[in-house]
């Protein structure tokens, strides 16, 4: 028989030495707290760096992108029409003379917002859902199971599509119908997640001391959930904006003039013979997105996830 390994005890002052690392990790400011936190992510691996680059680019030209592009994303000038890249447009231009490269830039931000808009709605129905239907139990959590399997009974491309083509093309429909195919997954991760915590001793002695479920709901589950749903966020980030890129490319999201990449590479496919940069830079845009928020998404499951860590 092997024998079984027995971790030694720590020693008092061990044990001090533990308490007072917590309490000054504690005691740090927010600030500091936040880049001690980005310093271990960065630390975990090469590739967590290549993430936060990727998404750092994205963000800054959604957030300033418009103030840094060297022309108006709507501006034609017939008599640049097509043209390959140069120094004056680096990407080229397209039928209408218009430059790439801020059109590329410009969608940067309305692909951001598409997904932000979709995540924010899709998480806080999911959410609601997922605790009413993990705290309250019995019947409760029948009906709203049974409305979520509905939704999740149709394949989600086809849904999306047949919710959009209802409603009309256009972002804003494109964005409540990713927002009906997103949520019902949101509803079972956060069902799942109340119900394997619900019985935990804390969460009773939360019940037993009189506490509303408005208060173990912020301060117990809240906080436990929050890891998990940062994570599939973040990760979700990259399918939200494939999908509003792959509707617009239908026809059924952004319609013209608006810069947006998938509607850019619908209309650029009738030219890709004679002017290959059309398309190319809008999709390159599009998988430098995508695969940013990925490598971020993975990154972070492996960061907030100590079971992972340990492996």
């Amino acid at each position: 028989m092997v024998p079984s390994r027995i971790s030694p005890q720590p020693d008092a002052a061990q044990v001090g030495r533990a308490l007072r690392a917590s309490t000054e990790a504690r005691e740090l400011p927010w600030g500091s707290r936040f880049f001690r936190q980005v310093r271990g992510y960065l630390r975990g691996s090469v590739l967590n760096g290549v993430a936060l680059f990727l998404v750092a680019v994205v963000l800054f030209l959604a957030f300033f992108g418009r103030s840094i592009a060297p022309h108006p994303p709507t501006a034609m000038d017939l008599a640049q029409r097509l043209r390959a890249p140069s120094l004056a447009h680096p990407f080229g231009t397209d039928e209408f003379g218009r430059d790439l490269l801020s059109r590329v830039i410009a969608g940067a931000s309305i692909s951001m917002r598409a997904a932000a808009t979709v995540l924010v709605l899709a998480s806080g129905v999911g959410f609601v859902v997922g605790c009413s239907a993990g705290l309250l139990g019995g019947w409760v959590d029948e009906i709203l199971m049974r409305v979520t399997d509905l939704f999740l009974a149709f394949p989600a491309l086809v849904l999306a599509i047949a919710v959009a083509a209802t409603l009309g093309p256009s972002l804003t429909n494109t964005m409540i119908a990713l927002s009906t195919v997103y949520w019902p997954w949101y509803a079972r991760l956060i069902r799942g997640q109340v119900l394997s915590l619900r019985e935990r001793d804390y969460i009773l002695a939360a019940r037993c001391i009189g506490a509303s479920t408005a208060r173990i709901v912020w301060r117990h589950l809240l906080p436990n959930v929050l890891p998990i749903l940062i994570t599939q966020l973040t990760l979700d980030v990259g399918y939200v904006v494939l999908s509003t890129a792959g509707l617009s490319f239908l026809g059924l999201g952004a319609q013209p003039p608006t810069p947006e990449w998938g509607a850019m590479i619908m209309t650029g496919r009738g030219y890709m013979r004679e002017s290959w940069w059309y398309t190319t830079f809008p999709g390159l845009a599009l998988a430098w997105t995508v695969l940013g928020f990925n490598l971020l998404g993975d990154g972070l499951r492996d960061f907030l996830d100590p079971r992972l860590r340990e492996l």
